[in-house]
């Protein structure tokens, strides 16, 4: 079939005829309106020929410019008919200025209107000819894979749904909007129907799938759609960047699929740009653990702040690498002309540490290195305390002798009142760095505390994804278990921001909104992928939910405290603990001990020290 021919042609291939096929248009534009106006078929003669010269030279690098040859012509829609004309008149003004400019004899100066709206008329035929023949393809040989209604009766709505006319992939039933002016009427002969109705219209017309076309909804609106959605059973996708959609780069296939991120994630507290460009514009920054989660998520905030030299400290060689590459795009892409330095190295060996501050001179670090896994580092005390606890002391003494204005501590909540070593340990850290900044007059010392971050290594969110491509069952360790979550950006992000506020010695705690029981969490990714949960009441559904038991060292419940009465800051979302500190000198001893147990692998005496210094540690209540 020949548009199965042309479909398969090279993209350089299928711009290369587009353009000869303008050039072509132009000239018989040209020569319509010279014939027009003549009133006569006009042959070209003198200087007429330039008028046929210009057409094409000025409007292929206007079309160029404007994005023309990059639209796939089945999938363009109003907005790439809107740059064409617009295209058309930039070229249609500069060709009436150069003839008004030169009076050429025989050249009637009239041309500069009429042959550019013959122009218009030729290319618009040519794309719609084009977009209906290729689409004819989409019609006889697409299969209908479900019923669709689209929440959003907007612009980016209406751009979906000539989409998804001309793709034949799903029949469009509807479009649904809470603007009762739109509600009862129809968009192109497709009705629009009120929140209120969807139910009815699911269980009446078989709908199978909702597609948000909120493009500029907020969070919370985004939020509550999707919780009145959510007992329906559909399947629920939104659309990726509207751009890329309306300039015919994105198809239906492209559809994104909602991740749990769209019902945790909260609108974004600005950041106070000037505070974070102080301590990070044209420095020199160093993130340990820049290959994992939040280290990465902090080294691609930090780059966009232009740092002089941005230095990547990570053990792991493939995460190191990986991060690297993606922040040589960034650089390349946005000409940020950030030096950066990928550093092989680990936090537990202190010559390496001391040589890099030494070499480059650091005046902020960001210390994300640790061990997280709890059940891990539960089977494993002695390399989570010597990574988590020594690892921290060896980076704030090499930073702190080679001047560093600014160390910040990631921490969690699982420091507070922890029920296992991994906890422990962070809250060991934490007060390694409450008892240098006692001492130190020039590094100012901090940490931010707060909950489990979607996406990063180690969360269930991750795990509970691979289950349901599995089929499941999902595993949870119990049914009342809570956590804390928050974005890897949002994270991030307020990492920066608490550390340009610190002062020294401050325990930041963010505000990590209400805290979500995995249940709930499991339950919901399970319908947001379009499945049902398998219970006693549903024992025909698709994904079975599992409880499995309590993990050694697990919580039922995080906190983010462990005094009262938390001082607020200039961030809505950043609070500033109270916590009890040692100082120096009544932290050495312990230290001396910790260290012995670790490096012998002496469980007994690991946590003997951990219940004498870490408040909480070791109450069989706190798990409670």
């Amino acid at each position: 079939m020949l548009q199965s021919r042309v479909l398969e042609w090279p993209r350089a291939v299928k711009r290369l005829v587009v353009v000869a096929l303008d050039i072509v248009l132009a000239l018989l534009a040209t020569w319509v309106a010279y014939t027009l106006r003549l009133d006569t078929p006009n042959w070209p003669s003198g200087e007429q020929w330039w008028v046929y010269l210009l057409a094409p030279l000025l409007s292929i690098p206007i079309f160029v410019r404007f994005g023309l040859y990059r639209a796939i012509f089945r999938y363009t829609g109003q907005a790439a008919l809107q740059a064409t004309g617009l295209a058309v008149l930039l070229y249609g003004s500069l060709l009436t200025v150069i003839l008004l400019w030169n009076h050429w004899p025989n050249v009637p100066r009239s041309l500069g209107v009429l042959q550019p709206l013959i122009f218009l008329f030729f290319v618009g035929a040519s794309r719609a000819m084009a977009r209906f023949w290729l689409a004819g393809l989409g019609q006889t040989q697409a299969k209908v894979e479900g019923r669709l209604l689209i929440y959003g009766a907007g612009t980016a709505g209406v751009q979906t749904a000539s989409a998804l006319r001309l793709s034949q992939q799903y029949a469009l039933l509807g479009f649904v909007d809470d603007d009762a002016s739109k509600v009862g009427r129809s968009l192109n002969g497709v009705p629009v129907f009120a929140p209120a109705d969807v139910p009815q219209v699911v269980a009446h017309q078989g709908v199978t799938d909702i597609l948000l076309a909120l493009p500029s909804a907020t969070r919370d609106r985004r939020n509550a759609i999707l919780d009145s959605l959510r007992p329906l059973p559909i399947h629920i996708r939104t659309l990726p960047g509207m751009s890329d959609l309306a300039s015919g780069r994105v198809t239906v296939q492209d559809f994104r699929e909602l991740d749990v991120e769209d019902l945790l994630g909260r609108d974004p507290v600005p950041p106070d740009a000037a505070l974070l460009a102080r301590d990070l514009a044209a420095q020199v920054v160093l993130v340990t653990g820049a290959g994992g989660s939040i280290g990465g998520e902090l080294t691609r905030q930090i780059i966009l702040l232009r740092p002089r030299q941005l230095l990547l400290l990570d053990h792991n060689e493939f995460g190191l690498y990986s991060i690297h590459q993606e922040l040589q795009g960034i650089c390349a892409s946005k000409n940020l002309g950030v030096e950066l330095i990928p550093l092989l190295g680990s936090v537990a060996n202190p010559d390496r540490l001391a040589a890099i501050c030494e070499a480059y001179r650091p005046a902020t670090v960001y210390h994300a290195a640790a061990y997280k896994h709890v059940p891990m580092v539960e089977d494993n005390p002695g390399e989570g305390i010597l990574n988590n606890v020594f690892g921290t002391l060896n980076m704030a003494r090499a930073a702190q002798a080679s001047g560093a204005k600014r160390f910040v501590l990631i921490s969690t909540d699982k420091a507070v009142r922890p029920t296992n070593v991994m906890g422990a340990s962070k809250r060991m850290a934490e007060l390694v760095l409450q008892a240098l900044a006692q001492q130190s007059s020039h590094t100012c010392f901090t940490m931010v505390r707060f909950g489990n971050v979607l996406d990063s290594s180690g969360s269930v969110v991750p795990l509970f994804r691979r289950q349901l491509a599995q089929g499941g069952p999902i595993t949870v360790t119990h049914a009342e278990v809570t956590r804390y979550f928050m974005t890897i950006p949002e994270a991030a992000q307020l990492v920066l921001q608490a550390g340009a506020m610190a002062v020294g010695g401050d325990v930041f705690v963010l505000d990590m909104g209400e805290p979500v029981k995995i249940m709930d969490l499991a339950q919901r990714m399970v319908q947001l992928s379009g499945l049902t949960v398998r219970d006693s009441a549903h024992p025909q559904g698709d994904i079975e939910i599992v409880v499995t038991g309590l993990r050694p060292g697990e919580k039922l419940y995080e906190e983010l405290l462990i005094g009262d009465n938390p001082e607020p800051t200039a961030h809505a979302r950043i609070m500033k603990a109270h916590e009890v500190a040692l100082t120096w000198d009544a932290l050495q001893q312990h230290l001396a001990k910790l260290r012995s147990g670790a490096e012998q692998a002496d469980t007994v005496a690991i946590k003997s020290v951990l219940q004498t210094c870490v408040h909480g540690y070791g109450d069989v209540h706190a798990a409670q």
